[in-house]
């Protein structure tokens, strides 16, 4: 298949290049040249407009969107649809909200555009092991565009599906951060509670280690914990200072409005939020985690 990419950062880059190796044909922007010029000499096809893009694409067109969540995405499709027909669809792979998806795809169906809602989770290890894929979206295009969800999942049967109508796609994926949240927040307090263990001497990394082969609490997460305190055991020259993008609170929010109680991932989006007034070795083991699974910046000291 044919799929133009706007956004060639840590992620769309690699989905570009999982695509390309699985034979689909890639056309890519960004405003950044050299991701561009990257992009051509991997064997895709780089272009330095969105007319450019457009016209490297064969009707139906397909456009993945992968830049910030709001206005930018906004901003995109304002520009793309001009050049576009009806029929093409847009798909949002960003960490958008839900509600944003919804109104997004209720004003493309006015005008004749399919819009499509992909939660996506793989961050930099996406290109190696697929991504997670959650689809929202009418069901023609979703099924006109399963050779593209089959080649970017770990397998065509593994790993992605179409989970529902407009915005359920962005829905899952609020939810799945909302759980990440937690998640890393529970191994970085463990963590911090061996390492303040000071008079048994306890070696973080050979404990992770431990952990990864037959513990109730192996993961993927702590496999990524444990190559990172390989690198770091001390977190030596790291402030704890660990941003949200939005997902963790808006799912508190969802909660609150559903009425569904959800303690540890509220709690997890507070240390967060606390970690900004002080350095902590536990707001210092959710950013490197971060940066382990997801390539986010450290804040260094």
């Amino acid at each position: 298949m044919e799929l133009g990419i706007i956004g060639l950062g840590k992620m769309g880059f690699n989905m570009a290049e999982r695509l390309r190796l699985a034979g689909h044909k890639v056309v890519g922007f960004d405003f950044n040249a050299e991701a561009v010029a990257k992009l051509t000499a991997a064997g895709s096809v780089g272009v330095s407009s969105l007319e450019d893009l457009v016209k490297n694409l064969s009707a139906p067109r397909a456009v993945w969107i992968m830049v910030p969540a709001g206005d930018p995405v906004d901003e995109t499709i304002a520009k793309l649809e001009p050049l576009m027909e009806k029929g093409d669809t847009f798909i949002d792979g960003g960490n958008s909200n839900y509600k944003d998806s919804q109104r997004r795809h209720a004003a493309a169906a006015k005008v004749g555009f399919e819009f499509v809602d992909a939660g996506t989770s793989g961050g930099i290890w996406g290109l190696k092991e697929g991504y997670s894929l959650m689809i929202g979206g009418d069901k023609a295009p979703v099924e006109r565009l399963t050779p593209i969800f089959e080649a970017l999942a770990p397998s065509p049967t593994e790993g992605w599906g179409h989970v529902g109508p407009s915005g359920a796609g962005h829905f899952v994926k609020m939810v799945h951060n909302g759980i990440e949240y937690g998640l890393m927040e529970a191994y970085a307090e463990g963590f911090s509670i061996l390492k303040a263990k000071e008079t048994l001497g306890l070696d973080l990394e050979q404990i992770a280690n431990i952990w990864q082969d037959g513990s109730v609490v192996r993961s993927w997460l702590l496999d990524l914990t444990a190559d990172a305190l390989k690198k770091n055991p001390t977190l030596e020259g790291m402030e704890a200072y660990v941003p949200d993008s939005g997902e963790g609170r808006w799912t508190v929010f969802e909660a609150i409005d559903l009425d569904v109680s959800a303690p540890v991932i509220t709690e997890s989006l507070i240390r967060r939020l606390r970690s900004r007034e002080a350095n902590n070795f536990t707001d210092r083991m959710i950013s490197i985690m971060r940066n382990e699974f997801g390539g986010h910046a450290i804040k260094k000291s």
